[in-house]
């Protein structure tokens, strides 16, 4: 059985689709970019930035389903320029000490032209 998550600490969905799905003991996030929730715009503009919001909202969402980033299986990371890899990967760093499974792939054009986003595989420990 699918449930769906969301939580507001996250930005809404900016198109047809849910901020995460659970299925079994499965989360599976979609990709977040760099929206703070509370204004619902893109604040900052560096990929230090970016990468620091798309965090706070993936944290956000792993909260909201009973999970965190220890529980991380696999990322796939989307970097709008590859010259921002070193950077993006030191804030990554701090959040995924687990060192999950990761692609990382260049993407020629984001959402909100954002500068990354990030989207995760999550298990779910049972109670």
């Amino acid at each position: 059985m699918l449930k769906t998550i969301h939580t507001n600490q996250a930005p809404e969905a900016i198109g047809p689709y849910s901020q995460a799905v659970v299925y079994g003991s499965t989360l599976y996030t979609s990709g977040q970019i760099a929206i703070n929730p509370s204004t619902g715009k893109v604040e900052e503009d560096t990929i230090e930035g970016q990468a620091r919001q798309v965090m706070k909202n993936l944290s956000a969402v792993l909260q909201a389903a009973g999970t965190d980033f220890n529980n991380v299986v696999k990322t796939t990371c989307y970097l709008k320029d590859m010259a921002d890899f070193a950077a993006f990967n030191e804030i990554y760093a701090e959040y995924f000490v687990s060192k999950p499974a990761r692609s990382c792939v260049a993407a020629k054009a984001l959402p909100k032209d954002v500068l990354v986003e990030v989207e995760l595989i999550a298990a779910i420990e049972e109670a």
